[in-house]
């Protein structure tokens, strides 16, 4: 790395958030929660980021109130008096450490897999029964219940701010239950919650407004969306600036604050005719704060993490000519801050020698 880094460690201030950098620990799924409830090595977990310089901590999926929400009885969830307990202390003891931290708000919709999940006698649940295009295996859901899950977002939200987080996240990527709406291929619905793009977005515009009303105006909401999908990597929700635009503009209005960009390489254009990246693009259509991420600090695409693969590290310095243009605000980092704890520190003093390089056994534990 040759270049000034400054630009990564300026403050971030928005609404009630105030960050000492631009460095985001990215959600990461790590099923270490026992009945779903965070333990003292997930606190832990977290604190050492934040006493390693990470500005503010996007905790791994934490699941909504709903039965069908989780696909693993290890990942956490936001609700209930324990796994609410359990994130207050994780909370304060980031705190303590000097960071920020929001969760982020989860249902996997029919992602889950019934025979490994919780409740495995209930059906998994989403906009039109679709596990991906064409392999229909449930029921759509119905008005009613949708009602009820977007309630479930709001609660969540709620219990996050009074037990002292910094603001949400709402996972609306990856093929998980809020992009089943986003994505025509899984949302065949012919009601006002599916066809047009301003209906399919509907169900995450109307958990935004739930959300804004339980929370007030100055919690921060962010919304984190993807092009690709788990069940399709080759997707896309918009083909177009103009399409994604349309897309993006009624969940800013009704209340989304940042925009959590999520790409496989952060370095990849969005659209042919333009170096800018997803999270460039929407910052630029709509104005308002983005978040990039995708392999930061990284060689190796993530999907090979899946299968135990390590990957060596990679120069930030497109990173810090992107950041110092303008082009997004804040950088989530994933792979790297897993691995290494003191990513951040380790960037601000120039101790490039000593980032260590991913290894897949940084996801067996909570070092």
């Amino acid at each position: 790395m040759s270049k000034n880094v400054d630009s990564l460690f300026k403050p971030f201030s928005l609404k009630s958030l105030s960050l000492k950098n631009r460095i985001a620990m990215a959600p990461m799924t790590r099923s270490f929660s026992p009945d779903g409830i965070p333990t003292e090595d997930v606190a832990g977990y977290y604190r050492r980021r934040a006493e390693g310089g990470t500005g503010l901590i996007i905790t791994e999926g934490t699941t909504i109130n709903d039965p069908v929400a989780t696909m693993d009885g290890k990942i956490p969830q936001i609700h209930g008096q324990q796994p609410l307990a359990g994130w207050e202390n994780v909370v304060q003891q980031v705190h303590a450490a000097g960071g920020k931290i929001m969760p982020q708000l989860w249902h996997v919709g029919m992602a889950r897999n019934p025979s490994k999940a919780p409740h495995p006698e209930l059906p998994s649940v989403g906009p039109s029964g679709l596990l991906a295009p064409g392999k229909q295996v449930s029921e759509p859901l119905t008005v009613a219940q949708i009602h009820q899950l977007i309630e479930g977002f709001a609660d969540a939200a709620a219990d996050a701010k009074r037990i002292g987080f910094d603001g949400i996240e709402i996972h609306g990527a990856h093929g998980y239950l809020v992009d089943q709406f986003f994505w025509s291929g899984t949302n065949l619905r012919t009601d006002e919650w599916g066809g047009s793009m301003a209906n399919r977005g509907r169900f995450a515009v109307e958990i935004v407004k739930a959300i804004r009303a339980k929370t007030g105006p100055d919690f921060p909401i962010v919304l984190r969306y993807s092009q690709w999908k788990q069940q399709d990597y080759s997707a896309r929700l918009a083909e177009t600036p103009q399409i994604l635009e349309e897309f993006l503009t009624p969940l800013s209005d009704a209340g989304v604050d940042i925009f959590h960009c999520s790409t496989r390489r952060y370095w990849e254009p969005e659209f042919a005719g333009s170096d800018l990246n997803l999270a460039g693009w929407t910052k630029k259509l709509i104005g308002k704060p983005t978040i990039t991420v995708g392999s930061v600090g990284l060689n190796g695409d993530f999907f090979g993490a899946f299968a135990g693969e390590g990957s060596s590290t990679r120069s930030i310095d497109d990173l810090i000519e992107r950041l110092d243009k303008g082009e997004f605000d804040l950088v989530a980092v994933g792979r790297a801050i897993l691995q290494d704890p003191n990513w951040a520190n380790k960037i601000r003093q120039g101790d490039i020698d000593k980032l260590e390089q991913y290894s897949g056994e940084a996801l067996s534990s909570l070092s």
